[in-house]
């Protein structure tokens, strides 16, 4: 927080979506004790999708303004533009969350955001149609467009996280999988470890059927 009251942001995620992040985004807004931005919130805050859609483009975006009401930030958007992120906030640690391999993110991924995005708005939903907008923009910046291309996703996919290990400092970045639990977070943040267990949810089975792929 900062020391006129308001939010800032105090960690950066730049993994990619199906790493963890809404288990990620649950644990932060325990330990920090405000709302971690993911793309549930783009959802929820329809206003905010001219913005990110922007930001997808390469156009300059007031972060510091868009993201004032939270504290930290995980998944898409804001992992596909880590690199602005990271020179908003600074003073944030970078939290660089993956699966154990590529295949593994991939068999993810694939079952879940990546179909989620292709199904049509019901009665021309105008809201639905800008945010679809936004996400392809989105998977073009981040993972080429061709979702169909397995061998070339995966290939963004460590190009993603090479990039972010040799771009942010190593006194900055901090790295998770699912199954790390507290430990990697709570150090990013310099907090103790909750005696409470760490938040796991959003399955593959849980998404699919939220999304209604099931």
């Amino acid at each position: 927080m900062r020391q006129d009251g308001r939010m800032t942001i105090q960690l950066i995620g730049a993994g990619l979506g199906r790493t963890g992040t809404m288990s990620l985004k649950l644990a932060l807004e325990q330990l920090l004790g405000g709302t971690c931005h993911h793309m549930m919130e783009v959802f929820g805050h329809p206003d905010e999708i001219p913005s990110w859609d922007a930001a997808m483009r390469g156009n300059d975006v007031d972060f510091p303004t868009l993201l004032q009401p939270y504290c930290a930030i995980v998944d898409y958007p804001g992992a596909a533009v880590w690199r602005e992120l990271a020179a908003a906030f600074p003073d944030a640690p970078v939290l660089l969350s993956t699966r154990s391999t590529p295949q593994v993110w991939w068999d993810s991924a694939s079952a879940t955001i990546f179909p989620s995005t292709q199904r049509e708005p019901d009665n021309g939903d105008e809201t639905w149609l800008a945010q679809r907008e936004m996400i392809s923009a989105l998977f073009e910046r981040s993972l080429g467009g061709d979702l169909t291309d397995a061998e070339a996703v995966m290939a963004a996919y460590e190009a993603h996280n090479a990039a972010v290990r040799a771009e942010i400092a190593p006194e900055r970045l901090f790295e998770y999988q699912p199954g790390d639990d507290w430990g990697p977070i709570c150090a990013a943040l310099g907090l103790p470890e909750p005696a409470e267990p760490f938040p796991h949810t959003n399955t593959r089975e849980e998404f699919r059927s939220r999304a209604g792929l099931d």
